[in-house]
């Protein structure tokens, strides 16, 4: 709980805004604004009033980043276009050239084209690490390492990383550790509690959770607030207000929808463990999962999206599964309403290759019934079987 007092849904339906504030109406105002006039040139000139420019906030942005400041226990957040800018932002606002950075090598693929390229070629010396590194950490930090990112559980294979370990071990180093967060959210795992500076989510995900929006947020604690803000006014990455206060709508059912992903998607991955043609299947949230103990102590919960490996085969067994599929929709993205299935890449990997038995299906449980989507992966299965055989 954010207060203490309330519970966790109690607070979504009521956080970020107070009504009193708008005459009594339950939501706020979306505010479609790029000019703010003043009052007069004095105020003008120095700026004197809560609202100066539209990239700098409005009530409809107040709104939602004092909710997710509720439920991030952070000083401040920042609202921008895409869970992709919710990565670049921060690193553009904290890294310069000669700059260090570590990253963990099951990081969003898209984060990794970043740090690969734009971060290069800005002289940034970038550099991968192992995921289940934890204390570890120390022997790759330099005296020139300014952010160490994390991402747990890492994208598509699920390594859950020792956040704490690494956190306690940069903050000796002097190093800002930012975390996408994006698959547990606040309401399971709350990074600034852990010893992270930088909270990173793609609330196009769960948050949003329709499919029908882009938009990131950044939380930072006291310490770094400043020079976050700082960048993201510089950078000049202000989400549009419709986007914000859908996200805002999305966040008040939030609670509920993810206690749904997660008890459907437990069930199913569980489910899968036992059928023929799946080798593996990798949840944290399972006891099978190497990475389950460390899981359970820091985590609250577990969302819906995992990945399971097929029992040999390779691209042909996969578009089979894929393409048997009805109800799993074939898309990017995932934390809307529909289940989604993808192939996983780890071609870009460097150091998290892994060993796996055949290709690695990704799965986004939605909030359809279970039994309908267990039938559906049945069928992508024995596709799979009957391109193999």
């Amino acid at each position: 709980m954010a207060d203490g007092k309330l519970g966790l849904n109690t607070q979504l339906a009521h956080i970020g805004n107070n009504p009193r504030d708008f005459f009594g109406f339950v939501n706020p105002p979306v505010v479609h604004a790029s000019t703010v006039l003043y009052p007069d040139a004095k105020t003008m000139s120095e700026r004197n009033q809560k609202y100066t420019y539209g990239t700098r906030g409005t009530p409809t942005t107040d709104a939602l980043a004092n909710a997710i400041n509720e439920l991030e226990g952070s000083a401040g957040t920042i609202v921008v276009p895409s869970g992709l800018a919710a990565v670049t932002v921060p690193l553009l606002s904290f890294l310069a050239a000669g700059d260090h950075i570590l990253l963990v090598d099951s990081v969003y693929g898209p984060t990794r084209h970043f740090a690969d390229t734009m971060l290069t070629r800005l002289g940034v010396q970038v550099e991968y690490y192992e995921p289940h590194i934890g204390a570890g950490i120390t022997g790759l930090l330099r005296p020139n390492t300014k952010v160490v990112f994390t991402e747990s559980p890492g994208s598509n294979t699920f390594e859950v990383q020792d956040i704490p370990a690494i956190a306690k071990a940069a903050r000796v180093a002097g190093a800002i550790v930012m975390m996408d967060n994006t698959w547990a959210t606040p309401l399971y795992f709350r990074p600034l509690d852990h010893g992270v500076d930088i909270s990173i989510h793609a609330a196009t995900k769960y948050p949003a959770g329709h499919s029908d929006v882009l938009i990131g947020t950044v939380s930072a604690n006291e310490t770094h607030w400043k020079a976050l803000y700082e960048g993201f006014v510089t950078l000049g990455t202000c989400s549009g207000p419709d986007d914000v206060y859908q996200t805002l709508r999305g966040l008040r059912t939030m609670g509920v929808r993810l206690e749904r992903h997660q008890k459907s998607t437990l069930e199913i991955a569980a489910w899968l463990e036992g059928q023929k043609g799946v080798a593996r299947v990798l949840h944290p949230g399972l006891p099978s999962h190497p990475d389950h103990a460390l899981w359970k102590r820091d985590f609250t919960g577990s969302s819906g999206i995992f990945s399971i490996v097929l029992d040999g085969g390779g691209k042909p067994q996969a578009h089979a599964f894929l393409d048997a599929l009805q109800t799993f929709g074939l898309g990017y993205s995932w934390g809307g309403f529909e289940s989604l299935a993808v192939q996983v890449f780890l071609g870009d990997r460097t150091i998290a290759k892994g060993q796996y038995e055949g290709p690695l299906l990704r799965l986004q449980i939605g909030l359809e019934d279970v039994d309908d989507l267990k039938a559906d992966l049945t069928r992508g299965l024995n596709a799979a079987a009957a391109a193999g055989a």
